[in-house]
């Protein structure tokens, strides 16, 4: 069996993210790049399959140059290779383009599985696992709390709010997988000396096949027209008890019409 597992670096979950004043893109520099969290999910459920199944894993990720942290945590984390789509073109991308360069550098390439983290954590869209496989042509398995492989074919329990479905396809499919699928492990000191031999791919949009006019900033269908700083944090009501503050906590919670 034959597994991409997308991942994607973003700014760390508590870092304060900001956009840049000359193009009104996100502010890499302003924060510390990690994995996005939502995509070690399915880096370990990549590699719980292959150790169940057979087989390899391939850590892809489109990003600068930077994001090729990224793709070597996955291999600390135990994956077998890697494949870096970087190119300056690329900077500003959306959705729409970003699906488009993974389809045109995962298609070909003999994967049974292409699994992507539900969605990434600077973005919170949920959309490039179904894009992709649009653009493929293969199966969408989402939001999956579970999954089983059987030969040439896949079953998983997608999560919604009343429960979860049984989805069953063949094989190849992209699936999209929740947090609580499993407990993604940490690289160990073996697991960090061996990912430095191990190797990692370059592909520019050329390579790829893209025309660099269908993506970057230029590309996409939406656009930042003006951001200001949030404001700093009002003041609060302070109530003192003189006898009458649960009255007054009422008159205020009344006046908010929270009551």
């Amino acid at each position: 069996m034959k597994i991409a597992v997308c991942v994607k670096q973003v700014p760390d979950t508590w870092a304060e993210k900001k956009l840049t004043d000359a193009d009104k893109t996100l502010d890499r520099e302003s924060a510390d790049g990690v994995m996005n969290e939502l995509d070690e999910y399915a880096v370990e459920e990549a590699l719980q399959l292959t150790e169940a199944n057979g087989g390899e894993v391939v850590a892809v990720t489109m990003g600068p140059e930077k994001a090729e942290e990224t793709v070597r945590k996955a291999l600390q984390m135990g994956a077998d290779s890697g494949i870096h789509i970087v190119d300056d073109s690329l900077h500003g991308s959306d959705a729409i383009a970003t699906s488009l360069v993974l389809s045109k550098v995962l298609a070909d390439k003999g994967f049974d599985l292409i699994i992507f983290g539900s969605e990434s954590t600077d973005a919170r869209m949920s959309v490039v696992p179904a894009m992709v496989a649009e653009r493929l042509g293969v199966p969408q398995m989402t939001f999956a709390n579970k999954v089983e492989v059987d030969g040439g074919s896949i079953k998983i329990q997608r999560q919604t709010e009343y429960g979860y479905d049984e989805v069953e396809a063949a094989t190849p499919a992209v699936v999209s997988v929740v947090e609580k699928i499993n407990e993604p492990r940490y690289p160990s000191f073996k697991g960090i000396m061996a990912a430095k031999k191990k190797p990692i791919d370059t592909v520019t949009v050329a390579e790829a096949g893209v025309d660099a006019g269908k993506v970057g900033l230029g590309a996409a269908w939406s656009e930042v027209e003006e951001f200001s700083e949030r404001p700093p944090k009002a003041a609060g009501v302070k109530i003192e008890d003189d006898g009458s503050g649960g009255v007054k906590i009422a008159e205020y919670l009344s006046e908010q019409k929270f009551i």
